[in-house]
């Protein structure tokens, strides 16, 4: 009897017991589609993008407690934990009352949990997972937080506690140390540690530069840079350090929002790509695990409302991604740079070529040429050319009329710079996967991983 009540308080059989969860921040619909478009055109792959081939696939609805068109802070929030909540607000219900992830639940029952993402490891989506207020703007409270909540790895691309000052982030980074945290800058350095025999149980990690913002776009090719593959294989060595029988991650793709946000359609398309590295590493580890693997990958809203053809009179091709070779971030922080000094247009045009392939490889026509022109002139010698506001940066209007003459011929368009309440992908494979079907609220799914984990 006692040997029976011992094993009704284990998990079943069937359970899932190694858990992936993936959020890729501001993936639509269409950002998917996009992504395979290029892999099945481009890359010639024979199959699909990897999510595509998984055995479930549903959607999402987004909406927050206040608004049809969520924020990152509401949704994370609902993804975390099962709370619908109004915008802004982190780990909290509508009425300013913490909620708890499901990662307190998971620990709970003995699972390690890790939290990793590519943007700030302090910003709405992982924040979710240990802290609760009411504005996901307060970086002096939220970062603090991390120290106290038993997660057993956090890996961001920099924080936004950070921007507070030197003195904030020290003080931080000391509280987590004193709560026996390994506090590591770089994967070679986690590498390194971990190679030593060390097997740390308590990780954070962060790049070298942890005063960025993120890790840094894959179209802009950063040597060293953090990648979200490696942010999954740090958590996942660290968990199995912890305990090799079971855990719980979630990963966030933060730089497809970032891309979105910028409306830089080649930008999000690798973003994507890279975002499969990361869900690679997990399917191998499935691989090998079939049947005690449960790995879900879905999106915290849809930015941008990206999608794939647009209104024009010449071809579209994806493939003039591959002649982009800069980001629409680090090209208008160029163009802003290079503009303070006199410059003419055929110097512009000589960079244009180089950077994004323009003339060379996508055919800009005469009458684009002409408009590119005018704006140069607009936006360096008269400046007299209005910015364009995102959530994340300000681009002068040169650089936003550049990236809409490539996103036509890429054949991607956009509704905003901002948000949009589209439904938004739900893909699941391996252990209760089956669980995940039909139109799901977001706030379902973080129930959804409970009951496959048998909690």
């Amino acid at each position: 009897m006692a040997l029976a009540a011992s094993a009704a308080l284990t998990m079943m059989a069937d359970d899932a017991r190694y858990i992936f969860y993936f959020i890729g921040d501001g993936m639509g619909l269409g950002h998917v589609n996009a992504a395979e478009i290029y892999n099945r055109d481009v890359l010639k792959s024979d199959s699909p993008l990897l999510m595509l081939t998984f055995p479930v696939a549903s959607q999402s609805r987004t909406y927050s407690a206040n608004n049809p068109i969520t924020d990152s802070a509401a949704a994370g929030t609902a993804l975390a934990s099962g709370v619908k909540t109004k915008n802004s607000m982190v780990g909290m219900n509508p009425d300013t009352v913490p909620v708890e992830s499901i990662a307190v639940d998971f620990m709970k029952a003995g699972f390690p949990v890790g939290v990793g993402t590519t943007v700030q490891a302090d910003d709405a989506t992982p924040a979710a997972w240990y802290a609760h207020a009411a504005n996901r703007g307060m970086k002096e409270s939220i970062a603090p937080q991390a120290a106290g909540s038993g997660l057993s790895f956090l890996a961001g691309g920099g924080f936004k506690l950070y921007n507070a000052g030197q003195e904030a982030f020290d003080e931080f980074v000391a509280t987590m140390k004193k709560n026996n945290y390994e506090v590591v800058e770089g994967y070679a350095a986690f590498k390194r540690l971990n190679s030593n025999g060390k097997r740390p149980q308590k990780v954070l990690l962060y790049p070298e530069n942890v005063g960025g913002n993120q890790v840094g776009y894959t179209i802009d090719s950063i040597p060293g840079a953090l990648t979200c593959a490696q942010i999954t294989e740090a958590c996942l060595t660290t968990l199995q350090n912890v305990n090799p029988d079971r855990f719980l991650m979630m990963i966030e793709g933060g730089n497809i929002d970032w891309a979105a946000h910028s409306n830089d359609g080649g930008g999000v398309v690798k973003e994507i790509i890279n975002f499969q590295d990361a869900i690679n590493v997990a399917y191998q580890f499935y691989l090998r695990h079939p049947e005690e693997t449960l790995i879900v990958i879905t999106a915290d809203h849809d930015t941008g409302g990206m999608a794939y053809g647009r209104q024009s009179p010449y071809s579209q091709n994806i493939a003039y991604a591959d002649a982009q070779k800069i980001s629409k971030d680090s090209f208008g922080e160029w163009t802003r740079q290079w503009g303070k000094e006199a410059h003419t247009w055929e110097e512009m045009e000589s960079e244009l070529r180089d950077k994004l392939g323009f003339w060379n490889v996508v055919p800009v026509t005469d009458a684009e040429t002409e408009e590119l022109k005018k704006m140069f002139d607009e936006t360096f010698i008269s400046k007299k050319a209005e910015d364009e506001k995102t959530l994340y940066q300000t681009f002068n209007a040169f650089t936003a009329k550049v990236f809409d003459v490539l996103n036509s011929h890429l054949g991607i368009g956009w509704t905003s710079t901002y948000h949009a309440g589209n439904f938004v992908p739900v893909y699941s494979v391996g252990a209760n996967s089956g669980f995940f079907t039909g139109n799901l609220n977001n706030s379902e799914i973080p129930m959804l991983i409970k009951k496959a984990a048998g909690l």
